[in-house]
């Protein structure tokens, strides 16, 4: 007979590894703890319209999302759209879309746009992204872009991303949201080119989760797990908070390393601390449904201090506005710890602070525009990219045979998104499968 896997955690990393787990005839149980499969693609309703609770777009290099799009018979349903990008600093907004519009950038002299644009060349035509790893992003960015530039443009934005905690973030992490912004420039137009599938995610989990039923995978919602241990025989014992058990042959545990490390009873306390090491940010992001755009640009970038939320991202530049019942969806996103305190704000209060301020952009913004303002809140969104990170990163197979743990974290060469979410699992599979025998 063929094992049983069991796979904790019901994002896309955790249904697409059970999908091709069952792919490969072994007996498959997806367990989510939340109220339905998805994690940070989830949709939810914003005033009777069905779109994503957090921003995501398909980039033409996302080859690993667009693989999957074609299994699920949905790579016919993305549309295309060339976007604008906006800057928000000296409390003015530019548009800076094109090679013409960057060098009439007023904040940059010409000498220091030559400069910020070599940068970008030479983090896209870099490959060995380990080097990156030793050295922090700081000093890279003072290096190739000069102080000016670094303290006018990059720290801003570093900021806004990180908080403080780019300070010890390495090199690695620009290079990769460098290769990702290049990238996605169509490789015939040289256009920035995004894409979004008819529907949002609320159509691609739908056709995946049908997908997963086709395939005999068991779907368990609703379900946490408490503890996992290794009992009679090699097998594994998950204890669950609805005082459910279930013994199993494999476990992949997809989940945020802590969370890992603190369900993995047997794993050894060299494993636990590395785990537990791996510094995790979340997000706080808001979305707004207004009647009439703010803009014409997706995403606008804020380099001025005081503003609550990381950038503005006005999906219905990109989507068309049919599928928002011809009103406008924005998001207002704020990186964070997973421990700040914002997280046990009101959404009442988040909803006033950041509405001040993006009416500080959006001067002809006004409250009777406003149909919808939901918060969304999630702690454990993506690991920073530390020096050195990936040689502390702990390995996918843990010292407990038939435990593996292989989340967000594992994305080392590159930024946290689907397309390299599922690329975990090409580049893992064979790994856990070639080890799962005890």
């Amino acid at each position: 007979m063929k094992k049983s896997f069991a796979v904790v955690g019901g994002g896309i990393l955790g249904m697409m590894i059970a999908y091709r787990l069952a792919q490969e005839k072994y007996n498959v149980i997806l367990f989510e703890a939340g109220n339905r499969l998805g994690g940070l693609t989830s949709p939810w309703e914003l005033n009777g319209i069905t779109w994503d609770k957090f921003y995501h777009v398909i980039s033409s290099s996302d080859h690993h999302l667009l693989s999957l799009l074609k299994e699920l018979n949905l790579e016919k349903e993305i549309s295309w759209v060339e976007t604008k990008t906006g800057f928000f600093t000296e409390g003015r907004l530019y548009s800076i879309s094109n090679t013409l519009e960057f060098l009439k950038f007023p904040p940059l002299s010409f000498f220091d746009k030559i400069r910020l644009g070599f940068t970008i060349f030479i983090a896209s035509r870099i490959k060995n992204w380990k080097k990156l790893e030793r050295i922090s992003v700081e000093s890279w960015l003072v290096k190739w872009s000069g102080k000016k530039t670094f303290k006018k443009i990059w720290l801003p934005l570093l900021r806004s991303k990180l908080g403080e905690n780019y300070q010890e973030t390495s090199a690695a992490f620009i290079w990769a949201t460098i290769q990702r912004m290049y990238n996605a420039r169509h490789s015939s137009h040289k256009k920035e080119m995004f894409g979004y599938v008819n529907g949002g995610y609320s159509r691609i989990l739908n056709r995946f989760t049908t997908l997963l039923n086709e395939k005999k995978v068991e779907m368990k919602i609703g379900f946490t797990v408490k503890k996992v241990e290794t009992v009679k025989n090699k097998k594994l014992k998950i204890f669950f908070e609805n005082q459910k058990e279930m013994i199993v042959d494999a476990v992949v545990l997809t989940i945020p390393s802590p969370m890992a490390s603190s369900i993995s009873t047997n794993l050894s306390s060299e494993e636990k601390n590395r785990l537990n090491g791996i510094k995790y940010l979340g997000v706080i992001c808001a979305s707004i449904l207004t009647k009439k755009p703010l803009s014409d640009y997706y995403v606008t970038n804020i380099t001025e201090e005081g503003f609550p939320f990381t950038g503005v991202i006005e999906m219905s530049a990109l989507v068309d506005k049919k599928y928002f019942g011809g009103h406008s969806l924005v998001y207002l996103p704020k990186y964070l710890a997973a421990d700040d305190p914002m997280f046990s704000l009101s959404d009442e209060k988040i909803k006033n602070d950041f509405l001040v301020s993006l009416g500080k952009i959006h001067h002809k913004l006004n409250t009777s525009d406003i149909i919808c303002f939901k918060v969304a809140r999630a702690k454990f969104v993506f690991a920073l990219s530390t020096l050195n990170y990936s040689e502390n990163l702990p390995p996918v197979r843990s010292s407990v045979p038939g435990v593996f743990i292989l989340n967000s974290a594992h994305i080392v060469n590159g930024t946290l998104n689907v397309n390299e979410t599922i690329g975990l699992v090409r580049n893992k599979l064979d790994e856990i499968i070639n080890n799962s025998s005890h």
